[in-house]
């Protein structure tokens, strides 16, 4: 039998996409390789740096120090929804 790849729908929320705009150009780039990884391999990033579940279909990773993203996982369609993106100061946990 044929096995056919997955491959998750990465959306992002307009919230996010304004915290993606305020970062650093190295932290942005960061970020489009975590979606990129997200659409590859679904929403457990465990290879990236602090990657925990916050209870539920949440998850957040940190870019860097500075920097997190946050993101839902709706399992019946393949999505992945990152709904923040920003500093860890403000991030919603």
């Amino acid at each position: 039998m044929l096995e056919v790849d997955k491959v998750y729908q990465v959306r992002i929320t307009k919230k996010a996409l304004k915290g993606l705009e305020k970062m650093p150009q190295d932290q942005q780039i960061k970020f489009h390789r975590l979606a990129q990884y997200l659409r590859e391999n679904g929403p457990i990033a465990k290879i990236w740096p602090n990657f925990s579940s916050l209870g539920g279909n949440k998850y957040h990773c940190h870019l860097s120090y500075h920097w997190v993203a946050c993101w839902t996982y709706e399992k019946e369609i393949l999505t992945v929804e990152v709904y923040y993106v920003g500093s860890c100061q403000n991030a919603p946990y």
